[in-house]
Order: C-alpha cells, then structure tokens, then sequence
C-alpha cells in the first residue's frame, strides 16, 4: 500500500491513508446560479464528498462560490485555467481546494502569489494534466505524449510550487486510454509522495465510462496508488458518484452492500432480473458492510451463495429467504423483496 503524505480540502482528508473520497464536478453554466445550486444540493445528497467547480471569471468568483457554499457543507474546488488572478480571489472567497497548472499562469512572482495566498488559508492545490495539454518541452524530449512524458508533466508543475516552499499538493495525469493512465500514475507513485486523485478522462457514456473508469481506477487503488477519485461521465453528474461508490465497494474499500446475482439460466423460473434491480435499488444508501444475494432458482441459489450474509432464490411463483445457505422460509414471489429487506434489517 502506497503511503502519501496528506492534505485537507475542508474538512476531508486526502492521502495519508485517508478512506478515499468520491468527487465530481458541476455541469451547469456558471452563470446559471440557481441550477448549480440545485445539482451541488443534489450532488451532496448522492455522497458526493468533494466537488469541483468551473471559475471562468470574476463573476463565477463574486456570484457562484458563495451560492454553492451556503447551500451546501462539502469542499469545493476551484477549477482555473490560466488566470492566476481567479486564483488568488477564489482563496479570498473561501473557496476550499485549488485545480490549477502553475506553468500556464505566468512567472515566478504570479506561481508565488498562488502559493502564499493557499498556504495562509490552508489550501491545498491539485495539479491536474492530460495527455492533451504537455508542455512544449516535454514533448520535445519523447516526441509524442507517453506515459512518462505525462508523470513528467505532473511532477514539472508540483515543483514549479516546491520553489516556494509549497507542498500541499495532489496530482492527477489523466488520459482516455486506460493503460495509458494506468501506467502514468504507476509512475507517478514512485517518484512522489503526493497524493493522488484517480481518473480516466473524457471516458465516454454512463456505459463505456464506466467500464474504463472500474478498470483503470480499480486497477490502480488494487495496487494501492490512489487517494481520491472521480468517475468522469458523459451523464448526469449523480452517475458519478453511485459509481465511484461502487467500485470502491467492490474493491472493499468502502462499506455498503455487495449485491451478487446470478446471469440466469434455463432453469430460471422468476423474473428475476427486475427483481435484482429492485434489491439493487433498494439497498442502494443502506451501509451495513454485508453480501446479499439474488439468485434465480432453489436448486443451486442457497448453494453457490452460501456465503452471502442474506439472499432470496426464485421458484414458480415462490421463492426462498435463506442466510449463509441456510434456508429460513419459503414466501410467495411478490413477497421476496419485503422478505429479504426484512431480514438485512436484522444483520
């Protein structure tokens, strides 16, 4: 397991062992102040535990960043690009954690500014690349954008702020392939101890994003590289949070319910698969640290999930309830789903 040093976004703690928190970002316009309020509401009701935010003005600094923070307890990030001006006000408004590259604002004196301000308020500062955006000197060293060329990036602009004593940093180099990014941050985590927020970028619809974001994000923190993270989806910011909850329970890195269900075969009697979209959905916020289980027939359900800590099997018209494989009752079919959830509120 990786150790990083850790920071503080707010209250919430990244690296150092930290549990890793789950971010994601508004899509709303800036200047549409009262539909960002209602997605960050939304958001944090979703388990969103940091979120971003896009500052491309003076007027997202004045108007949005104390909108969101009243209605809201989560940190907010300040997304900037280039104005270091935006930086230093967004500090000055409260803002709780910096994404800004200190090589695209500017000389020494303007990185200074960016880093006194954050290290008066106790403002961490992620810096974030992408293979679409290396510097014109590290693509002259490796000809077109690598893996290395991308740690080199990450690592260039965290020591454009080490000149100025400022360390409270984390790194992300994201990239749209998998192996790409994989290979980034395993490189990245040996030649730094920051913290790092996982992510594949631009990864595509709810579907294809989220299979490349289990791959890449769960490969990475199997590995123990990872502190924070963001499933990034073409979809409805709330996606990203349901699934980045879920691949960190999958991994056992984060309580709530694992819900195991059979593919169903010929000798599936129930309809079943609506039936574990209903467990799925029902059992969706309950944080008991538990395996349940939904499997298709009597014959081989109670066997083949008998570790599960609760499950349901189908039949014709019935069903059996039965925990660690041991059957506790037959019910009707219709009585499945109260049957079970009844019995998890005993776990």
């Amino acid at each position: 397991m990786r150790k990083s040093s850790q920071v503080s976004a707010g209250l919430v703690k990244i690296g150092g062992g930290a549990p890793i928190p789950i971010q994601s970002m508004l899509s709303t316009p800036s200047t549409d102040i009262p539909a960002s309020v209602r997605q960050a509401i939304a958001l944090q009701e979703a388990g969103c535990q940091i979120l971003r935010i896009a500052i491309p003005d003076m007027a997202a600094v004045r108007d949005l960043i104390p909108a969101i923070k009243n209605a809201v307890t989560i940190p907010l990030v300040a997304d900037i690009h280039f104005d270091y001006k935006l930086a230093l006000e967004s500090a000055a408004a409260g803002i709780d954690k910096i994404r800004i590259n200190p090589g695209n604002i500017g000389g020494d004196s303007r990185v200074k500014a960016v880093a006194d301000a954050c290290r008066q308020r106790g403002i961490p500062i992620r810096v974030g690349v992408n293979d679409g955006s290396l510097e014109k000197h590290i693509l002259a060293k490796y000809g077109h954008p690598t893996p290395q060329a991308l740690a080199d990036s990450a690592l260039y602009h965290a020591s454009l702020l080490e000149k100025f004593d400022f360390t409270d940093i984390v790194l992300s180099m994201k990239a749209s392939s998998v192996d790409f990014t994989i290979k980034a941050y395993q490189i990245a985590a040996q030649r730094c101890g920051y913290p790092l927020h996982l992510g594949i970028t631009h990864a595509g619809t709810a579907r294809m994003g989220l299979v490349k974001s289990a791959i890449g994000i769960g490969s990475l923190l199997q590995q123990g590289i990872g502190d924070t993270i963001r499933v990034s989806l073409a979809a409805e910011p709330a996606e990203e949070i349901r699934a980045g909850k879920d691949i960190l329970k999958a991994l056992g890195l984060r309580r709530g319910v694992k819900l195991i269900a059979c593919p169903t075969c010929g000798r599936t009697r129930i309809d079943l698969i609506p039936l574990a979209n209903r467990v799925e959905q029902a059992l969706a916020d309950c944080e008991k640290d538990i395996t349940v289980a939904v499997m298709g027939c009597a014959v081989n359900g109670p066997g083949e999930a008998r570790e599960a800590d609760v499950g349901i099997a189908g039949g014709r018209g019935e069903g059996l309830v039965f925990r660690k494989g041991k059957i506790l009752r037959k019910v009707p079919e219709d009585k499945l789903l109260d049957e079970l959830l009844v019995e998890v509120d005993r776990l």
